[in-house]
């Protein structure tokens, strides 16, 4: 499966002008995890994330504690470009979804945005990731059988099975088909494995 078909589009940005509150309450009404920063002319600058814009907003509450507590000297930062992230992990959107999601777990990213060309186009969070491994098998096999359908070879026919996201082909066809059906299959939003049997 490729990055466009599991990034969410079209992707909500913010200014690296934008202060603070502002991009935490584009987080909230937006429910996601991440923003890419963008300037003027909607090129991408950096990423801000929870994480960035929870550091040294939150003052502490003197009643959690039996003695005084010592205020920093420093103001927590007031602007997204003062605490985001410049050096950004992207995809592209023919990105293979697999290596992605390899790379944000090696590198323990959140989200990654999708830039085709200089343009944001999407991004891509964990939680796409797991939307996407959520679809049930009834849905998969649908969309397997249609694949094949559309895109496969004339005179193939393919009985298909699918469990917890692995599919089963089972039909015969020559060498050719039955890489195209592989391929199709594998291509398939949910899809874990694919098998092809000959029958």
């Amino acid at each position: 499966m490729l990055v466009r078909e599991a990034m969410t589009s079209p992707v909500v940005t913010i200014p690296p002008s934008a202060t603070v509150r502002q991009a935490i309450r584009v987080l909230h009404e937006h429910d996601v995890t991440a923003l890419p920063v963008a300037d003027e002319s909607g090129i991408m600058v950096g990423i801000v994330s929870e994480m960035d814009l929870l550091q040294g907003v939150l003052e502490r509450d003197p009643r959690a504690f039996v003695r005084p507590v010592a205020t920093t000297r420093n103001p927590s930062p007031r602007l997204v470009a003062e605490v985001m992230t410049r050096d950004v992990e992207i995809a592209r959107p023919n990105t293979d979804v697999a290596v992605l999601a390899e790379t944000m777990m090696k590198r323990r990213i959140r989200s990654v945005p999708v830039l085709d060309g200089r343009d944001i186009v999407g991004i891509v969070s964990r939680r796409d990731l797991i939307a996407v491994l959520a679809r049930d098998d009834a849905r998969i096999r649908d969309d397997v059988l249609a694949a094949i359908a559309e895109y496969g070879p004339e005179g193939a026919h393919w009985d298909v099975s699918v469990r917890d996201g692995a599919v089963e082909l089972r039909g015969s066809a020559d060498r050719s088909a039955r890489r195209v059906a592989d391929v199709l299959a594998r291509a398939v939003p949910g899809v874990t494995h694919v098998s092809v049997r000959d029958v």
